[in-house]
């Protein structure tokens, strides 16, 4: 046995002898909604008996109740979270439910089981259609999943899937949604159906949540260090490293206030070893400070023994300014440097109208057509139409875009006049978080 699994059957055993007191949601309740009305002379002291009261029932509670006690032997790779919670279960995983709702027209729909920790919460769920009533194409998207609210718990779904049986009367799905709060003795996931008149209809159902079965978070740090980017700053919050995921929470904090036009690439290496990015989301959840929240998700931590963790914002979107301009004279295949980036100018071509210019980029590189122009017989022309991009393979495993600009002018162009453009700049920055160790 693993010096980890040691260590985790050793707080599953400890978390079986260890029992909740069953009153625990009741009393806190009871704490926080009948505070008996006082004079105004006196609402300071109760406030503060109140707020005491119920910390020491959290205190209390919190030591009876090891609400994220590990649970199981590993790690979860996303691979592993499969829809079906009957292979989640052969492995040792989450707390069965068993709990249904029968629609109107006989269609069953069933929590299987849950598994939770520190980064999300996921339900297992099958959907059981009467014989004969098959999924199409155009119902596909029939049924859904809305929340699951409980005790101080109200966690939106960030996203799931599954798949259907070959007659297409069964489905089995899972689905991911925000943490819960350990305190919750029972939760209620409301699921919906679109009828065919358009109407919504939902179905919420209730279970027992055993928090003593979540999974407890392997690391969990504040990081608070910012890299400086083009017109703005990536702020790395914090990172959550729980049995099932990896989360990195930030914010990027731009001069403009915005979400910048691409996320860019930050890289996390944990020994050295780079970890699978599965998805970049926007945080509902509240964060400190300012800036646009986001939520990085990787997989799970590949080893027992962490020594170093490490962060890179390898690239981020960025401006070039344009100083001189650019000779139209002979146009080619060859690319032409600007500053870190590069164009090409494939062809100037005598058009009814005027003139036509064809230029390529990299596929994240933008050019500024604001103030786009060319310089032909000595006057400034804009450009007047520009075309949809379209690829240019270079047969060589790379693909450029090209797009054809267009100019009314009797006269041929000498110099494109290019201002600015957009493109992914290379910044290969990090961040060493610093561990604990024993």
């Amino acid at each position: 046995m693993t010096i980890i699994e040691e260590q985790l059957e050793k707080h599953k055993q400890t978390s079986h002898m260890i029992k909740a007191p069953s009153e625990l949601e009741s009393r806190l309740r009871s704490t926080l909604e009948h505070v008996p009305v006082k004079k105004k002379k006196r609402n300071k002291t109760m406030t503060w008996f109140a707020s005491s009261a119920a910390a020491l029932l959290l205190i209390i509670g919190t030591y009876q109740y090891p609400a994220f006690a590990y649970y199981g032997g590993k790690l979860l790779n996303k691979n592993e979270l499969s829809s079906s919670f009957a292979e989640v279960w052969e492995q040792g995983y989450g707390q069965a439910v068993n709990e249904s709702t029968t629609l109107d027209d006989g269609t069953v729909i069933t929590i299987n089981g849950v598994i939770a920790d520190d980064n999300a919460f996921s339900i297992y769920y099958t959907i059981d259609r009467l014989e004969g009533s098959v999924y199409t194409d155009s119902g596909s998207n029939r049924y859904g999943v809305q929340d699951i609210k409980g005790f101080m718990t109200d966690s939106k779904a960030r996203g799931g899937g599954g798949n259907h049986s070959k007659d297409e009367t069964h489905y089995e799905g899972r689905y991911e949604f925000e943490p819960v709060s350990p305190f919750s003795r029972t939760l209620t996931v409301t699921f919906y159906e679109w009828k065919d008149d358009g109407e919504r209809v939902s179905y919420p159902v209730s279970f027992k949540y055993e928090a003593n079965k979540a999974m407890k978070s392997i690391i969990k740090k504040d990081i608070s260090k910012s890299v400086s980017v083009d017109q703005g700053a990536v702020h790395y919050d914090s990172i959550t490293a729980s049995p099932t995921s990896t989360i990195v929470k930030g914010r990027y904090q731009m001069d403009n206030g915005e979400m910048p036009r691409f996320t860019g690439t930050t890289k996390l290496y944990v020994n050295g070893i780079e970890l699978h990015q599965w998805v970049l989301r926007g945080d509902s959840e509240s964060v400190s400070g300012e800036g646009i929240p986001f939520v990085l998700e990787y997989d799970v931590i590949p080893t027992e023994k962490v020594e170093t963790i490490e962060l890179v914002l390898e690239s981020f979107p960025g401006k070039q300014k344009v100083e001189e301009p650019i000779s139209l004279a002979s146009p080619s295949d060859q690319s032409i440097k600007l500053g870190s980036e590069k164009i090409w100018i494939r062809s100037v071509t005598k058009t009814d109208t005027g003139y036509d210019i064809v230029i390529a980029r990299k596929e994240f590189t933008f050019l500024k057509t604001d103030n786009l122009s060319v310089l032909a017989g000595g006057k400034v022309i804009p450009v007047s139409s520009i075309s949809d991009s379209r690829q240019w393979d270079l047969k060589n495993g790379n693909i450029l875009w090209e797009q054809t600009y267009s100019f009314k002018t009797s006269d041929k162009p000498d110099f494109l006049l290019l201002d600015e453009f957009d493109y992914i700049e290379k910044h290969n920055k990090s961040i060493s978080i610093p561990i604990n160790k024993k």
